[in-house]
């Protein structure tokens, strides 16, 4: 008689959990991977399926809203290589902000998010539901934008008619981001009504604010716009010769600070009803994630300053009677950059301020900048710390020298 056999063991079935983690890591393996041959000139048959299989994953996730596998991939890389880090980032950000729609027969056509950031000053602040009543300075406000040559006179551009604060557009996550581009190019492109779940959604309300009527205030608030054009509009391309490329930055920038003077008239009178005294200053518009960015680094620079001055007039202090220290900073597992504020001759700090600092920033160009910003109040005793300890110690703090 034949023996029995031992059975073989059921291999345990991989859980929704186990795909996703192993998705996560390869997209981090996959980012390293490319990373380190971004700049060769050796590029392989193996390395060209590569990019194309993780441009692929990376579009996937994003159509199935698995936000948590794209953010999860971001720190698991920045644990493992600053390189990967930005790669793979910078990847995700373009993805999610940027759809190209290619049809047979058709040129490609290309859909992009982009944003304007502005700082408003008003008396008591910004009333949400006062916003986008004159339907005619809004119409004039979208039409600027194409004659102003900051987008192709072919193109179709669209705004939000509504402007969004710092926690509106910090909600919005990357597949959400995503819905809202492909909400737009559907909205452009069928003739039909179509909903617009996606952007209907995008616009949760203002966090609440603490003005009086007669309060200063200085707003950050962000333009949301969505620009539809071929994919090859020669009017996007930049030259590849240096200085023909800067000649062309150059000029867009000036006919930016020029439209700024042209639409602030508009764009006042969007946002508040007429008569109402507001002074608008702008940030550059870039891509949705670039003019997020820009506008978390000028709205922490101004708070730090307004809490350094705070500290200076509570304690009826001259500039010349504090130092500062900024350093490097761990807070719960995230790094910051951290500025403290003294008494010339204490270590106690009267006051302190902190901002996200991205592992891939440029710490000495950040440092620059605060000094510059503190020099505007008169502090220039600045030293630059190696890093903040746990209990608030700048460890191994040293006179600032201005590169």
């Amino acid at each position: 008689m034949p023996k029995n056999k031992r059975p073989v063991p059921r291999k345990a079935s991989e859980t929704p959990e186990d795909k996703d983690d192993a998705v996560t890591q390869s997209l981090c393996d996959l980012a390293l991977d490319l990373a380190e041959q971004e700049d060769s000139e050796a590029h392989s048959e193996a390395l060209g399926l590569k990019e194309v299989e993780f441009q692929r994953m990376i579009r996937k996730n994003l159509n199935q809203k698995k936000d948590e596998v794209l953010y999860e991939a971001i720190e698991r890389a920045r644990d493992e290589d600053v390189g990967a880090y930005q790669y793979l980032r910078a990847n995700i950000e373009e993805a999610s902000s940027t759809v190209v729609i290619r049809r047979e027969g058709a040129p490609a056509m290309e859909i992009n998010a982009f944003l304007v950031p502005l700082f408003v000053h008003s008396a008591g602040g910004l009333k949400e539901e006062q916003g986008f009543q004159d339907q005619q300075a809004f119409e004039q406000l979208v039409q600027s934008f194409q004659k102003a040559g900051l987008e192709s006179a072919k193109a179709k551009v669209v705004l939000m008619n509504h402007v969004y604060d710092l926690g509106e557009i910090d909600s919005i996550t990357y597949s959400h981001l995503n819905e809202m581009v492909r909400d737009a190019w559907a909205s452009m492109t069928d003739k039909k009504v179509q909903a617009t779940p996606a952007l209907d959604r995008s616009i949760s309300g203002w966090s609440g604010n603490d003005f009086g009527a007669d309060d200063a205030a200085v707003e950050l608030r962000f333009l949301l716009g969505f620009a539809l054009k071929r994919e090859d509009d020669p009017f996007y391309q930049a030259p590849q010769e240096e200085a023909a490329a800067d000649a062309y930055f150059a000029a867009r920038m000036a006919r930016y600070q020029e439209w700024t003077v042209q639409v602030s008239p508009l764009l006042q009178r969007c946002l508040a009803p007429a008569g109402a005294d507001l002074e608008i200053n702008f940030l550059y518009q870039d891509l949705f994630h670039g003019g997020k960015e820009q506008g978390m680094a000028e709205y922490f620079m101004l708070q730090m300053m307004a809490d350094m001055n705070g500290a200076l007039e509570q304690h009826q202090l001259g500039a010349d009677q504090v130092k500062a220290i900024v350093g490097p900073g761990d807070v719960r597992g995230s790094m910051v950059l951290r500025v403290n504020l003294y008494r010339a001759a204490d270590d106690a700090p009267l006051a302190s301020s902190e901002k996200p600092l991205d592992l891939a920033a440029d710490l000495a160009v950040e440092v620059d900048d605060i000094a510059d910003a503190l020099a505007t109040l008169g502090v220039h005793a600045l030293s630059v710390a190696l890093r903040f300890e746990q209990d608030g110690r700048a460890l191994e703090a040293r006179p600032y020298r201005a590169a």
